[in-house]
């Protein structure tokens, strides 16, 4: 499917707003596969259909977890916030025919991050964290660690935010997250 039809398709899946996010991520994702070397299409691509299962409904999600028997984990189960990213893999599969296992994954763990990120799984990550369209506290230096060729402390700060964020919110700290911190951690001592 080209990128047009998959617009085209998100127009009917999305609203407006979360349509413009996607496009503004799929930009971003753009401009960071050329600077990290990343495949620019796949990014794209993946940046643009990366949250297509964000607004599924309380049914949707139920069919797509019987129809594709998705195992959701503890954390997962009814929370879209966590959810939507592991659905919308199976989703992209079946609505929009892309089997990529690179941007099957970079779909799969833009909310979570996870151990020892493809390049493509980083770009996505961080495409969806600094897009113009976002605003929040130190978006600004994580934009300017992203693209000024700092992937690994972006990463860092930002896992570093989200546990603090989830901490302070007296949330549950998803696991992925954690690991996918420790790891970065782990390697740069």
């Amino acid at each position: 499917m080209e990128y047009k039809q998959i617009e085209e398709k998100l127009k009917e899946m999305l609203p407006e707003r979360r349509l413009q996010h996607s496009l503004n991520v799929s930009k971003c994702a753009v401009k960071l596969s050329q600077i990290y070397d990343c495949d620019e299409n796949k990014a794209k691509i993946a940046g643009l259909v990366h949250d297509c299962a964000k607004y599924f409904t309380d049914d949707q999600i139920e069919d797509c977890i019987k129809k594709f028997n998705i195992d959701l984990d503890p954390l997962e189960e009814n929370n879209i916030a966590l959810s939507h990213s592991v659905i919308g893999s199976y989703v992209v599969k079946e609505v929009f025919n892309i089997d990529d296992e690179e941007i099957l994954n970079a779909i799969k763990y833009h909310t979570t991050g996870r151990e020892n990120m493809s390049i493509l799984e980083k770009v996505i990550y961080m495409a969806d964290l600094i897009e113009e369209g976002r605003n929040f506290p130190k978006v600004e230096e994580l934009r300017e660690l992203t693209y000024g060729g700092k992937m690994e402390e972006a990463l860092l700060m930002s896992f570093n935010n989200t546990i603090k964020f989830v901490i302070d919110n007296n949330q549950l700290i998803h696991p992925r997250t954690v690991k996918a911190r420790n790891y970065i951690m782990s390697k740069n001592m």
